[in-house]
Parts: C-alpha cells; sequence; structure tokens
C-alpha cells in the first residue's frame, strides 16, 4: 500500500495562493468595469493618462518612435476602437493612415473627441490654406485641449467627477510651468537668431507663441508623406544663405539624409539637430512623455541657436 505523506508547507502554499488568485479576478473584474478610452497618439494618451489615472483604461494605438503621418493599427487595435466608450484622436488629418477607421468611429455614432477642434487653427507655414495639426508644439493650446477633454472625460461612467477635477488642476499647472520654462529658455536666443528650419512644417504653433521665422522645411508640408523637388530644395539652400540658419532641426523617427543634403546644398557649417516632435520614446529614454519632449526640444533648440 502507497503511503501518503501529509506536506504541511505545500498546504500552507496553496492556501496562500487563493487570496493571491482571488486578488487578480478582482483586479481583472475591476479593470473590465472601468471606461475604455482609446487614443490614436502616444502623445494624446500620455494627456489622457494624466487626466484619469487608474480611473479608466487607457489603450495607445501609435507605438513609441513612430511616424502618426504613416502608422496604421492592426486589426486588433480596430477591435479596441469599435468597443471604446471614448475615442480621442489629434485631427486635422494627422492620422493619415487611420481615417477610414475614425470615419466609421463616426458613423457608428461613437463619442469622439477631436482635439483640433479646441484649439485656434494655424495653416501651415508657405501653404494655400492647408491646416497645421501640430497643435502640441504649444503648451498653452494644449491647455485649451485639456480643458475640453476633462468635460468629456467627466461623461464616462464611472469617473469620479472630484478626483478627476483634481488630476487636470495639477496637469494644467504643469503645463503653465511648462510654457514658462520654454519661454525663459528661448529668451536666451537673441531675437536675429531665431529661425527655424525643419524637415516638415511641424513648430508652426511654437513659432507663434515664441515667437520665432520660419524660414522654411525640407518638405515643404505638414505632412511627412509629401516629396519636395529640386526646385524647392534649392529654394530653401538660398534662404539658408541668406537667414545664415545655424542648425537644421529633423524629427528622431525620420530619416536625415535630405536634410544633411541640403546642409551640402546651401555650402555652409550647419549641424544638424535632432528632436522628438511628433512622438514620445519608450520609458527610460529622453521623451517618454508629453512634458519632457518639450523640456528636452526646448533645451536642445536653445542651445543650438543661442550662440
Amino acid at each position: 500500500m502507497i503511503s501518503r505523506k501529509h506536506h504541511p508547507f505545500k498546504a500552507l502554499a496553496a492556501l496562500l495562493l487563493v487570496p493571491l488568485i482571488l486578488t487578480g479576478c478582482a483586479a481583472t473584474a475591476q479593470e473590465d468595469q472601468q471606461p475604455s478610452v482609446v487614443v490614436t497618439t502616444n502623445i494624446l494618451a500620455d494627456v489622457v493618462q494624466n487626466l484619469v489615472g487608474d480611473q479608466a483604461q487607457v489603450h495607445t494605438l501609435m507605438p513609441a518612435n513612430v511616424d502618426p503621418h504613416s502608422f496604421e493599427i492592426s486589426a486588433q487595435q480596430a477591435a479596441l476602437l469599435n468597443d471604446a466608450d471614448l475615442v480621442v484622436s489629434n485631427g486635422l488629418n494627422l492620422e493619415e493612415g487611420l481615417q477610414n477607421q475614425l470615419e466609421a468611429v463616426d458613423a457608428a455614432g461613437k463619442d469622439h473627441f477631436v482635439a483640433t477642434d479646441h484649439v485656434q487653427v494655424l495653416n501651415v507655414s508657405g501653404s494655400s490654406g492647408a491646416a497645421d495639426p501640430h497643435f502640441w508644439t504649444d503648451p498653452v493650446q494644449m491647455i485649451s485641449v485639456v480643458d475640453a477633454l476633462a468635460t468629456d472625460l467627466q461623461e464616462l461612467p464611472g469617473i469620479q467627477p472630484e478626483q478627476l477635477n483634481e488630476d487636470t488642476q495639477s496637469y494644467r499647472g504643469e503645463l503653465t510651468a511648462l510654457e514658462q520654462q520654454m519661454s525663459d529658455s528661448f529668451n536666451q536666443i537673441p531675437e536675429e537668431s531665431r529661425a527655424l528650419v525643419t524637415n516638415h512644417h511641424v513648430f508652426g504653433y511654437l513659432s507663434k507663441r515664441f515667437g520665432f521665422r520660419t524660414v522654411g522645411a525640407v518638405i515643404p508640408s505638414g505632412t511627412t508623406l509629401a516629396s519636395p523637388s529640386a526646385a524647392d530644395l534649392a529654394s530653401l539652400a538660398e534662404a539658408i544663405r541668406t537667414s545664415k540658419v545655424s542648425a537644421i532641426f529633423v524629427e528622431s523617427a525620420q530619416p536625415d539624409k535630405l536634410a544633411r543634403a541640403l546642409a551640402d546644398e546651401a555650402n555652409i557649417d550647419v549641424q544638424i539637430v535632432h528632436l522628438y516632435s511628433e512622438s514620445l520614446t519608450l520609458p527610460g529614454e529622453p521623451a517618454y512623455s508629453y512634458l519632457k519632449m518639450m523640456q528636452v526640444n526646448t533645451e536642445k533648440i536653445t542651445q543650438a541657436l543661442r550662440n
């Protein structure tokens, strides 16, 4: 006859495991009961997360270090859109690869917050009336978006208005401090040196807020999907020589070959400075949040232009 020994430690381990399993089930049930907010860009997702904290599930469609003009979503992510309690997008055709899905969201009558519906929209510099979607380069515009977004988030089931208001006011304060920080930093740049050349037109809102001149862009458009002509590059090279620009600012997620070719064409000593203008980075990298992205860009622009 086989002897079955009693193992007290195994029994104890089993008893200890029960509350962990129950806690895990409770956490999963709690998450299932929370409203689902699906956000197209990682910049806006970071902002939403700062407002709702752990009161909602925030799903980000756009990965880190990705061009928002060209990214597309998977079938699984499309299903998230369909099941969302609230969809948050940038608008003004920034998410060019998601237009069909966003139109389907609207056609289905789902709650859809479009950030650029709540800003003072500028036209892309040098364009014939094309609206500029890159409002976030001006933190004052972002404050307007946060105020409107908080109103929509308050309508979600299960959101505690008092907590939402407290978190919103706290984040608003950080945005106000950011605007002052940027202003103080840019004031170190001489007036005649406040000239921007970028890989495409992405800093129109920053330029207007902080008094920069936009000399031009390697890709003379508000989207990275456009292509410059030889005449465009020749014209910009001449503008760079005339304006004595000391730096060309390019998006970190984009190749800088065109910018380097342009610098050679202009035949001047010019820096190629990488900024984080359209996408956040992974955690632990320099631009892991909207606030950090703006702070890093401010420091890089100031360093490149103040001397």
